[in-house]
């Protein structure tokens, strides 16, 4: 490295470290920040703070948080220890803070191996600074329509993303047409995972990929999951999904508290193996992200009995499942931006079969996407229709907005309460004397943790 060089690392290096500390010591996260200020001394100060790691990228619109925890822990239990931007800042700046806060003065790189969540239109920008040596694509579903446009838009950024880096391995969703077709024409090694079994879903279930990506013809399937994913194929051209390499053949059961599934996968010696494994998180997409994690795992060269061990113990992510209790009452937050997503959630609450409090939480800040018009596809009228729903709450920036999606699906007035802030939310939600379930967007997420994090005691995400 010549002196020039030297001397725009350790600018950069030190930049970032020192806007990252003043941040916390105001108690701020120090997420991104401090990633601009790095760039600013060296455009490719990532480049030289991942030399010699050892990668896993996860993408995609839904799960990339999830799974990147599934990892982590799994590593950690292998007793490796592992960098991570754990608080989900998934953008240039904030993986650039993650990593040049964690290197030495002249950039060098104090963890062998990293697990980072990558935002679908950023993967072009990334990847080919870090060189990963595996790529997880999760799914692509419609989402945040005024940033990324239509699904297909994603899907050629991405696209455009591991065309970079033929040498990095794509762990690809076999179940997702558009996510297994960035299979097709690149050189990257490819192996796929998914679920061989049908799950209960309505035949007009959302569908963001009803057609052939070849052809156009309509898909025909052999099962659904749900949404657009399944055993798809063209009954024109043929197209069709890719036999998983990780495969899970049975879901045994499905509760709050986890699932057990049966998972066929080879081993190392090409033998087929099937084990029955525990899932410490409840609902189908999060069996989807588990067996990415698996697939990933065992991709980058790990013996996967870790994670198999690993994925019983496993605690909720970042706003993902996750749980508080304040006031006496349990309270689970579930991560919701687009109707895919929110209609997975709202499928989970009403097969609890107990009575609960739904709270409804939607923003329409940058971070979200200001079209907020995904409201009117996303399924509320399992809410109406759900006998265990006894009181709603709305929260946000567009309250009214969702009150009145609620007024369509025919939910009562009565039954809605508008709250004008978090904390006045909290108060009121805790005094309904039910178990209470939040489905907020991002930035309302955002805010409400960090209140709720306050008042039960819990750390902030950076302290974790």
């Amino acid at each position: 490295m010549s002196r020039h060089n030297i001397i725009k690392t350790f600018l950069s290096v030190a930049a970032c470290k020192s806007c990252r500390s003043t941040l916390r010591i105001m108690k701020k996260g120090g997420t991104t920040l401090p990633g601009r200020a790095a760039l600013l001394f060296d455009k490719k100060i990532l480049e030289v703070v991942s030399s010699d790691m050892e990668i896993i990228v996860v993408t995609g619109t839904n799960g990339k948080t999830t799974t990147c925890g599934l990892l982590r822990q799994a590593l950690h239990s292998a007793g490796i220890d592992v960098l991570s931007n754990r608080s989900g800042a998934n953008l240039l700046t904030g993986i650039t803070a993650e990593f040049t806060c964690n290197a030495g003065a002249l950039g060098g790189a104090r963890k062998r191996y990293a697990i980072i969540e990558c935002d679908e239109g950023a993967l072009k920008q990334v990847v080919p600074l870090i060189h990963p040596k595996v790529i997880v694509v999760t799914n692509l579903f419609r989402d945040q329509l005024d940033r990324y446009g239509e699904v297909m838009h994603t899907l050629s950024a991405i696209r455009e993303g591991v065309s970079l880096v033929p040498e990095s391995i794509l762990c690809l969703n076999a179940d997702c047409s558009l996510t297994s077709s960035l299979a097709n024409d690149v050189p990257n090694k490819v192996v796929y995972y998914g679920i061989n079994v049908p799950a209960e879903t309505k035949e007009d279930d959302l569908s963001d990929a009803k057609y052939c990506i070849k052809c156009g013809t309509e898909y025909s399937y052999k099962f659904h999951t749900y949404a657009h994913l399944g055993s798809y194929f063209c009954p024109n051209c043929g197209y069709s999904r890719k036999d998983p390499d990780f495969a899970v053949s049975a879901v045994k059961k499905l509760t709050s508290k986890g699932t057990a599934v049966t998972l066929d996968y080879k081993d190392n010696k090409d033998n087929k193996v099937s084990k029955d494994i525990t899932i410490g998180l409840p609902a189908l997409y999060n069996v989807y992200n588990a067996i990415a994690a698996i697939s990933a795992f065992k991709t980058a060269g790990f013996n996967i009995n870790y994670i198999l061990k690993s994925l019983s113990k496993v605690s909720s992510s970042f706003g993902r499942m996750e749980t508080f209790n304040y006031n006496n009452t349990d309270i689970q937050m579930i991560l919701v931006k687009n109707p895919a997503g929110c209609n997975q959630a709202l499928a989970y609450l009403s097969s609890l079969k107990q009575d609960y409090a739904a709270v409804f939480c939607l923003n329409d800040k940058t971070a979200d996407g200001h079209d907020i018009s995904w409201i009117w596809d996303a399924d509320f009228e399992k809410v109406c229709h759900d006998e265990y729903c006894k009181k709603i709450f709305v929260a946000g920036t567009r309250a009214e907005d969702m009150q009145l999606r609620l007024k369509y699906a025919d939910v009562p007035e009565s039954k809605i309460s508008l709250e004008p802030d978090d904390r006045s939310l909290i108060e009121a939600f805790t005094e309904s004397n039910l178990p209470v379930f939040i489905l907020p967007n991002y930035t309302s997420m955002l805010s409400l943790r960090r209140v709720l994090s306050e008042l039960s005691g819990k750390s902030e995400f950076w302290k974790g």
